[in-house]
């Protein structure tokens, strides 16, 4: 019976993978999400029900536009599968199974359905600033106001529930949020380092403490590596301007994003399988 459920998660998690694509690419040129068709983005041709269905439509129209035949990106059916499996492991690290939905587990109900729209706006934010090196302030603020939700259901329903940290984590939230709007806003090495601030922060909102100092520690490791390769790469084809252009445009937001989903993910799996 679970697979069926994991089948369904599945599916659901390459729906949302379709939209993150869509996401990725508008939100930075300040186009609408929710009311705008989707088009092909060569010819303008709006996209029918049947060139949207996540994976088939890539595979059946063999990774081309139906009206022009403009090659689509493989890394937007690679989003979708991977959101997918992501909606999985999700699912399965909680501990999710079919007769938690039938018999109402209102507390993991609610903990997976925050924890995939947690989930959600990190992908948003990883594509966004792994395209533009930016961290788009209203896919966090999104992403902090689900939290903020989800505390307040824990609160009313939990009685023992700590929220302090989760009042000082908005309270830290509007402060950089200030900061970063009203202080900096003409410094753009300022301004990122903020944002990532607010990324921390948001990411503490949600998650352990620990969780999010292992997610540090993986993109440090994972910025030394590409560092190591590309001054590798630079010293052998003796490109030092490419090296200092690259060095200056690294998105630490997309590696923050990827390291804290796959860190939440294995603490849940401690937590939840012991």
């Amino acid at each position: 019976m679970d697979y069926i459920l994991y089948l369904l998660i599945f599916c659901i998690g390459t729906v949302f993978g379709s939209f993150f694509t869509l996401a990725v690419y508008r939100i930075p040129l300040r186009q609408d999400i929710t009311h705008t068709r989707s088009y092909c983005p060569k010819c303008n041709h709006k996209l029918s029900f049947w060139d949207m269905i996540p994976i088939l439509s890539y595979v059946f129209l063999g990774g081309k536009c139906r009206y022009c035949g403009q090659k689509i990106r493989p890394r937007y059916l690679m989003l979708e599968v991977m959101s997918g499996i992501v909606f999985v492991l999700f699912a399965i690290s909680v501990k999710l199974s079919i007769f938690d939905i039938i018999f109402l587990d209102k507390q993991l109900i609610a903990y997976f359905i925050t924890g995939l729209l947690y989930i959600a706006t990190l992908f948003i934010i990883a594509g966004i600033d792994k395209e533009n090196v930016k961290i788009e302030k209203p896919v966090l603020l999104f992403g902090f106001i689900c939290v903020t939700i989800y505390m307040i259901y824990l609160y009313i329903v939990e009685i023992n529930t700590n929220v302090y940290r989760y009042v000082i984590y908005l309270i830290v939230f509007g402060i950089l949020t200030i900061i970063n709007t009203f202080i900096l806003r003409k410094n753009a090495k300022g301004n990122y380092t903020i944002d990532i601030l607010l990324l921390l922060t948001f990411m503490l909102s949600f998650t352990y403490e620990f969780v999010c100092i292992f997610s540090v520690i993986i993109t440090l490791i994972a910025i030394s590596l590409q560092l190591i390769i590309k001054n590798i790469l630079v010293k052998k084809s003796k490109c030092v301007k490419t090296e200092v252009k690259e060095y200056t445009k690294l998105p630490i937001g997309f590696y923050l994003c990827t390291a804290n989903i796959i860190t939440l993910i294995v603490s849940n799996i401690f937590i939840f399988y012991n």
